[in-house]
């Protein structure tokens, strides 16, 4: 073992978290408690979500929100169940969702003649509702979406990535045509990858799934992926092409201005809470989190260090501090703690993946000094205080910059080209995504999952910024030509 990885070690055991490298996991799954984010429920497969983690879900959905509205999209709110009936009304949904349906069949002591659903989903019950509210193409076209919970039976359960109920947005809207319907699915998707790469430095590929994956009853399913510190895939956010499927099934139609009838084409997109598990494993290292940091809960933790006779004082001091930082529309907190030694805060917001840490001592103080540690280094700096907080802003969006670049160049370098089938398996085994040219055929598709477990991610845009040059070539699988004139990105997932 290297001098320092002795160190690495030793800081590691320190945290009381495992390192990424001898169990990923475990890493996650310790991470996720010790940084008081969630933790199990007394209810199998759901998550208690503790403030922190809490902290940071607020601050996602209050910028997506806000920026929804901006797009001309209206909140509602719809109920949690959703009789069966709805679900059967669309053979492709209701085959995609059946095994992962809760159902309510009594209330009280009284059987229910029909069942209700607990809402894996919402399309059925908005297109239900919707037929009622349309009428005429001057209605169109209705931009809506709601925030709630959303339940889905998963047999392994993971904090964030994969539990029974998750948090989530889910956005509906209906056109009069199919150009407009396709131009809001594709607006989202670019606002999820804004979103992604502007304020949660996280890269993520923008593509089109392949049939076998796409959402249940949709025409066309778009994604972003994200890879993990592990290389595995996370879908990071959805946004879905609904054709008039929905529409034809719930009756969801309007008069045309030509005084025809015509169905609505309608599209649906989300993020979930499973971002924050994108977060968390992109961005941390064996210490614990880095948050990033333009939606971190907290972007700036002073630690006032004192006696017992001047802590009062220096605390009173790291809340002038924090008033100044709050000044530039900073998230700061003032560490009060007291008879808890300096080092234990020091790892604990360093677990928790504070951006930015403040030292303020006696001495600084006199000296009109403080010392400044940037989570994603090891060394820290003493300035001056003036220049520490003219500074802070430019210097979280280094962290973000730095963030976002560590991730971009581990998703370049654990991607590969394959066009051999032997290189595509040890690509796969050895954690990394394979590009590959691939015929389209669904039990190819399939035959290629059964065997190494990675799955298409999706076939990536013309615009993409990653992977989007073209070429033709023969199926990297069964060798027939490939369908999509450009690779395909496969991988294992969460």
């Amino acid at each position: 073992m290297t001098k320092d990885g002795g160190k690495q070690d030793k800081k590691a055991a320190q945290y009381g978290v495992t390192p990424q490298s001898t169990d990923f996991n475990d890493w996650y799954n310790e991470v996720v408690k010790k940084a008081d984010l969630a933790d199990n429920s007394p209810v199998a497969g759901a998550m208690v979500v503790r403030p922190y983690g809490s902290a940071l879900w607020e601050n996602i959905v209050r910028w997506l929100d806000d920026r929804f509205k901006a797009t001309g999209h209206e909140s509602l709110v719809f109920p949690t169940l959703i009789p069966m009936g709805f679900i059967t009304k669309e053979a492709d949904h209701v085959e995609g969702f059946a095994p992962e349906l809760f159902t309510v069949s009594k209330i009280g002591t009284e059987e229910l003649s029909e069942p209700y659903v607990m809402r894996p989903t919402s399309e059925t019950i908005i297109g239900h509702m919707w037929s009622g509210w349309l009428n005429s193409y001057r209605d169109l076209p209705f931009l809506h979406y709601q925030w709630g919970s959303v339940f889905r039976a998963e047999l392994r359960t993971k904090a964030f990535l994969r539990t029974s109920e998750f948090f989530w947005h889910e956005g509906h809207t209906a056109h009069a045509n199919e150009p407009e319907a396709r131009a809001e699915v594709r607006q989202m998707l670019d606002l999820y990858h804004e979103f992604c790469r502007d304020v949660l430095a996280l890269p993520v590929v923008r593509g089109e799934k392949t049939a076998s994956e796409r959402f249940a009853g949709a025409v066309a399913t778009y994604s972003i992926e994200g890879m993990m510190r592990d290389g595995k895939a996370l879908q990071s956010g959805t946004s879905h092409y609904l054709g008039q499927n929905f529409s034809k099934a719930f009756d969801v139609k309007f008069q045309t201005r030509e005084q025809k009838e015509e169905y609505a084409h309608t599209t649906s997109w989300a993020i979930s809470s499973r971002i924050i598990g994108a977060i968390i494993m992109t961005h941390g290292d064996d210490f614990g989190l880095i948050m990033p940091p333009r939606i971190a809960p907290i972007q700036v933790v002073i630690i006032p260090v004192g006696r017992k006779d001047n802590f009062d004082q220096m605390v009173d001091e790291g809340e002038k501090l924090a008033a100044e930082l709050r000044g530039l529309g900073l998230k700061v907190k003032v560490d009060k703690r007291d008879g808890v030694t300096n080092g234990f805060k020091y790892n604990d917001w360093e677990l928790k993946g504070v951006p930015v840490r403040i030292e303020l001592g006696p001495r600084d103080l006199e000296q009109g000094v403080v010392v400044v540690k940037n989570r994603n280094r090891d060394e820290k700096e003493t300035l001056a205080r003036a220049d520490a907080v003219g500074g802070m802003t430019a210097r979280l969006d280094e962290i973000h910059d730095w963030l976002y670049g560590r991730a971009t160049e581990f998703l370049l370098t654990r991607t590969l080209v394959a066009d051999s089938y032997d290189e595509f398996k040890d690509a796969i085994e050895t954690g990394h995504w394979v590009r590959a040219y691939h015929c389209a055929d669904a039990a190819c598709e399939k035959s290629i999952k059964d065997d190494t477990k990675a799955t298409t991610r999706n076939v990536p845009l013309d615009d993409a910024e990653f992977f989007h040059e073209h070429g033709e070539g023969p199926c990297v699988k069964c060798g027939q030509p490939g369908a999509y004139g450009k690779r395909v990105i496969f991988g294992r997932q969460y």
